[in-house]
């Protein structure tokens, strides 16, 4: 493994997936059944798990890996191959920027929802955040073979986007604490958030 790419998985990657599984966690409505979109191995939704075991955790990938650590079904990128209102909240972590549009993904999930959307990305507002944004990905997915389309939207466009497709945004912090204090000025500032985003839809639809 390149140097690089080592130092990613040593400093960046154990904290990351800790750090998000204990903000994501709070999200979820009580005994959820969850589908995580594009979850890659699955240990993030394993460790929300571990600290939420009322919630039953389901992923789906475009690139099913031989080892996962929850059950993970191929879906095509596009369409999710399950009927409406089938789970209680579908989840994206770092998923949407791999998209050439956000939208046709998020409107899948309203759709399989049946009470909200919980949502990790990123917002390239600020100085050289496109250029922050874009190294970051390319260390920490390139070597998978992930889509690297760098698609980044400003906050006002995520905003613009909850309106226009029914949801109602509940939760959104934009202070994770992803990396160690000595990295965050350059790595962290506001371009990571997750929120949790209400689909309008009686809870007994």
């Amino acid at each position: 493994m390149p140097l690089l790419d080592r130092l990613h998985e040593e400093v960046v990657h154990g904290r990351r997936v800790k750090v998000l599984s204990k903000r994501l966690a709070p999200l979820f409505p009580q005994g959820a059944k969850v589908l995580d979109v594009g979850c890659g191995d699955g240990l993030v939704a394993k460790l929300i798990g571990q600290e939420r075991p009322d919630l039953t955790l389901d992923g789906i990938d475009v690139l099913v890996r031989s080892d996962t650590h929850i059950p993970v079904r191929p879906f095509n990128g596009r369409r999710i191959d399950s009927p409406d209102n089938s789970y209680d909240a579908v989840m994206f972590v770092d998923v949407l920027h791999h998209t050439d549009d956000p939208t046709v993904l998020i409107r899948e999930a309203a759709r399989v929802a049946r009470r909200c959307v919980i949502l990790k990305d990123h917002t390239r507002d600020g100085f050289l955040a496109g250029a922050t944004l874009s190294f970051m990905d390319w260390v920490g997915n390139a070597h998978h073979g992930v889509a690297l389309p760098y698609n980044y939207w400003p906050r006002k466009r995520w905003l613009a986007m909850a309106a226009e497709q029914g949801l109602t945004i509940e939760q959104w912090v934009d202070r994770l604490g992803l990396y160690p204090w000595w990295a965050r000025w350059v790595f962290e500032r506001k371009l990571h958030f997750v929120a949790r985003m209400d689909v309008a839809k009686p809870p007994d639809s």
